[in-house]
């Protein structure tokens, strides 16, 4: 392990769409609520998915995070997956958080992580 977990979130996916079928390229948004550090939030995201070879799948995406009272952070974000049997997907890869927050998500401005999906 690199680090401590900062977070664990669970969602699901709100939508989907063929940005290029000769890719093929595909955007994937969902939401998710959880926490960072014991602070609650959601989260909206969304991302881009290119295949790079059979079963392998090269993401980039955006997202937001609030809390109940109104903090903010965003992201970018960077991953690869690859698809198992049954089509889901285990993907890895980095997030660039940036907030200008000076509460519970101040910890996030400029802080780079790790993730696992």
């Amino acid at each position: 392990m690199l680090g401590e977990q900062i977070a664990e979130l669970n969602g699901k996916t709100t939508g989907q769409r063929v940005l290029d079928a000769g890719g093929p390229i595909i955007e994937t948004s969902a939401s998710v609520s959880g926490n960072f550090t014991g602070t609650d939030v959601t989260e909206i995201l969304t991302f881009v998915g290119t295949p790079r070879g059979t079963g392998v799948m090269h993401a980039v995406g955006r997202g937001i995070i609030m809390t109940k009272d109104g903090e903010m952070a965003t992201y970018t974000g960077e991953g690869v997956g690859r698809i198992a049997d049954g089509g889901e997907m285990n993907c890895h890869g980095s997030i660039f958080y940036r907030t200008s927050s000076t509460g519970k998500l101040a910890f996030l401005n400029n802080l780079v992580g790790l993730f696992e999906t």
